[in-house]
This record gives structure tokens, C-alpha cells and sequence, in this order.
């Protein structure tokens, strides 16, 4: 019999006791999805992302402008690029990528993600900067196995998080100097605490909740459909328990940061997003008419399964993601919920989580000027967390297809890891090198 059913025949105290216990367990396995990650991402430091450099030069300029924030105490890149700042850190040249904008050059990296940086650079350089993004990167997955939970108990949830954490996307992405993985991690905090506010509408989890989405423009605009999606969750769930003003002040920190965010790009950059200062009056997603987004549908296939940045070529696992929506369909067809009420739980749960994927899937389609980032499959990194969760689901009903799919992609990450490192011609970004890129087609 299980502890549900045994729950009426123990005293408040003992039942408070084991839901303590319990509370302790899901801690302790996420600290221990915590330490396990961040100690395999540490092992990516110093990692070739292009043949003989350490850093691509995207890298290179969001660390020109945590230079100039750490020694300069501004934003502003003239004298940087005027004393060659960035031969510290980077060997090849760099040339700037926007235009001065009021006599000011600012590039589109923005304001928020090289600030977050400047404490961790300051301290022990570009290899700080790693530590700090890789110390992030894995708190994301502690937090996608806190979502698992939401549908599946122990060892599946903490084995889908592991899963997707340690394939190639996610071990790559986190010592990447590239907001995508930091916004992952905000993204899949705030969805762990809007299902908490779904189960006991408490202010302080509806403000963590709207804080952490009020930084995700400011760090990676391409995140903002995801935590739109978030947002949006909250407060319906705090509408429908009677908590509206709740949900108002939430989403008030989200509004508030938006029109700040939009006031202060147009003031520094000329338009809505920093990207503005590169693009000039062209939109930052590269499309400029409906024919050229309409165009773009060609890579709802690629973006799974291109040779260079099909995420699905790089970490397998996630096509357990798609059995999970089956299982999802499944389950409200035959109405499971009637029958077994806690179904119910786990249906909104999953549903979430998918609509959270969708959106970074739409944004990969539609809004991102390609699908090529610095790490094979970033397009859709911000998703990775929580598609790990979703796919802890039929982890649970597939463990041995799960384990499989999942070594398929800790190999694969061996390798990766390990062939930049015995072989100059090897490089992670792009793809390229006799091993392992070859057997992709991606070399």
C-alpha cells in the first residue's frame, strides 16, 4: 500500500515528519545533480571552441566588454578596441560590431549578461567567467529535476536530468561565453516555482517567480517567448485561486523590466533590442517580410536533425520528449484524471513543460537570423532543462530505450570533450575535425 493510501491511518505529527523526510531527499538529490554536473562542466574548461583558440569571437566581445566594465567601469568600447584590449584573452582580430550610436560604441551583447560576468572576471579572468556560467548551467539541471518530479518520483527524475545534462548541448553550453544556458536556468527556475505557487499561492514564490523572468530580456532576449510562457502560467494559476493582486505584482516586476529594457535600448542602441546597434533599421532577426519568416519553416526539421546543429543528432535522449507529448495525449483522451486525480497534476505539469519547449522551438523557426550558435544544438539550450523533465515521463515507461539513448549521448560527449584535446585539427564550434563530427556528416 502506498504512503497516499496509509496517510489517514497515521497521526498529523508522523505525516509531517515524512513529508519533511521527503523534502530532505529531493534537496539532497538535487544538490547531488548539482555537484556531479558542475564537476563534469569544469571539465570543458579551456575547451578549443575553434581550431587553436579557446574562445570564438563572439566570446571574445562579450568578455571586451567585461573588460571595459571591470577596468574601465563602463560600457563604452572606443579605448578597448583603440589599446587592443582583448589580445589578453583572444589571439585573432577583432573589429566592432556595431555602430557608435550618440558618440557611443556599445555592442549588441547588451548591458546585463557582461555586468553578471565582471565579478567572476575580475577574479580569475575568462576561466572565471567559465567556472561561474558552468556553476549556473548546472543549477538549471537541478532545477529540471525538481520539474521531473512534477511527473515522475526518484531515480527517474534525477536520471532524465543527468540525461540531458551531461549530452553534448548542455556540457558545451555551459563554460560557452553565451547567455543561452544562463537563460535556461532562469527559465526552469521560474517554471519550478510557478507550479509551486499552482499547489499554494504564496507572494514570495509569485515574486522570485516574476523576478527571475524579469532578467531573461535583459540576459538573452531570444528567451523571452519561453519566459513568456511562464509568465503567463503564473498568473493564470494565481487568477484562479483568487490571488489576482498577487499575480498583478508579479507580473508587474516582468512589465517593469520590459519598459525599462525598451527604454534604456533605444536610448544606447536605437532600438528595441541591443541587437539595433548592429543591425541599424533592419529587424534583429533578419527577416524583413512575412515571405521570409514563412520561408523559415524549412528548419522546423533541421533544427532536430541538421548535421551541424540538429540537436537530436547530439543528444538522443530527447526524443523520449516526443513520447512524452504521446503519453500526454494519451492520458486525456482516456480521460486518466476521473480515474486517478493526481494524474491531473502531472497532465498540467507536462502540458507546461511542453508549451515552455514549443516556444523555444518557435523561436529557433522563426525569430533567430540562423540556427548555427557557438555550441552544436544552442538554438534550442534554453529548452534543455525543461525537456529533460518532460522527458523523465516516459523515462519512467521506456527505462531501457532511456538508457541507451542516454549513454548514446554521454559517449558522445567523451568524445567531444576529449578529441579537441588530442588532435589540433579538432574544434566543438562548429563541429569540425576527423572524430567525432565526421560520422555526422558535419566535418
Amino acid at each position: 500500500m502506498s504512503a497516499t493510501a496509509e496517510a489517514p491511518d497515521r497521526p498529523p505529527l508522523e505525516l509531517g515528519r515524512l513529508a519533511r523526510v521527503r523534502r530532505r531527499g529531493t534537496r539532497r538529490a538535487s544538490l547531488v545533480v548539482f555537484l556531479v554536473l558542475f564537476a563534469v562542466y569544469c571539465a570543458g574548461l579551456g575547451l578549443h571552441a575553434t581550431r587553436g583558440s579557446d574562445l570564438r569571437a563572439s566570446e571574445a566581445h562579450v568578455l571586451l566588454t567585461t573588460e571595459s566594465i571591470v577596468h574601465g567601469g563602463d560600457f563604452e568600447l572606443t579605448d578597448e578596441y583603440r589599446r587592443s584590449a582583448w589580445k589578453s584573452f583572444y589571439r585573432g582580430p577583432l573589429t566592432p560590431t556595431a555602430l557608435a550610436v550618440n558618440g557611443r560604441l556599445i555592442e549588441p551583447q547588451g548591458l546585463v549578461f557582461p555586468l553578471l560576468l565582471a565579478p567572476a572576471y575580475a577574479i580569475g579572468g575568462p576561466i572565471g567567467a567559465e567556472l561561474f556560467l558552468a556553476l549556473i548551467a548546472a543549477a538549471g539541471f537541478a532545477a529540471a529535476a525538481s520539474l521531473a518530479r512534477r511527473l515522475v518520483p526518484d531515480p527517474w527524475a534525477m536520471g532524465a536530468a543527468f540525461a540531458v545534462g551531461l549530452s553534448p548541448p548542455a556540457v558545451l553550453a555551459a563554460t560557452t561565453i553565451s547567455p543561452a544556458a544562463t537563460c535556461a536556468t532562469l527559465v526552469a527556475g521560474a517554471a519550478v516555482l510557478a507550479l509551486r505557487v499552482r499547489d499554494h499561492p504564496a507572494g514570495g514564490a509569485a515574486a522570485g517567480c516574476g523576478a527571475l523572468l524579469a532578467l531573461v530580456p535583459w540576459i538573452g532576449p531570444a528567451a523571452i517567448l519561453p519566459a513568456a510562457v511562464v509568465a503567463a502560467a503564473l498568473f493564470r494559476w494565481l487568477r484562479r485561486r483568487r490571488r489576482a493582486w498577487t499575480g498583478i505584482a508579479a507580473i508587474e516586476l516582468v512589465l517593469v523590466s520590459i519598459v525599462l529594457y525598451v527604454t534604456v535600448n533605444g536610448r544606447l542602441f536605437g532600438g528595441l533590442t541591443p541587437y539595433a546597434a548592429a543591425t541599424g533599421p533592419s529587424p534583429p532577426t533578419g527577416a524583413g517580410s512575412v515571405g521570409d519568416y514563412l520561408a523559415r519553416w524549412q528548419r522546423v526539421l533541421g533544427v532536430w536533425l541538421d548535421p551541424r546543429h540538429g540537436v537530436l543528432l547530439f543528444a538522443p535522449f530527447l526524443v523520449l520528449a516526443f513520447v512524452s507529448l504521446w503519453l500526454l495525449w494519451r492520458s486525456r483522451r482516456e480521460r486518466l484524471a476521473r480515474a486517478f486525480p493526481s494524474e491531473t497534476d502531472i497532465e498540467v505539469a507536462a502540458e507546461f513543460l511542453a508549451v515552455i519547449c514549443a516556444a523555444a522551438v518557435l523561436t529557433a523557426v522563426l525569430l533567430r537570423p540562423t540556427l548555427g550558435g557557438l555550441v552544436p544544438g544552442e538554438a534550442l539550450v534554453v529548452a534543455l532543462p525543461c525537456a529533460a523533465a518532460l522527458c523523465a515521463w516516459s523515462l519512467r515507461r521506456y527505462t531501457r530505450l532511456g538508457i541507451v539513448l542516454a549513454l548514446i549521448g554521454v559517449a558522445l560527449t567523451i568524445w567531444m570533450l576529449t578529441a579537441p584535446r588530442l588532435n589540433d585539427r579538432a574544434a566543438v564550434s562548429p563541429p569540425s575535425g576527423p572524430v567525432p563530427w565526421s560520422i555526422l556528416g558535419a566535418g
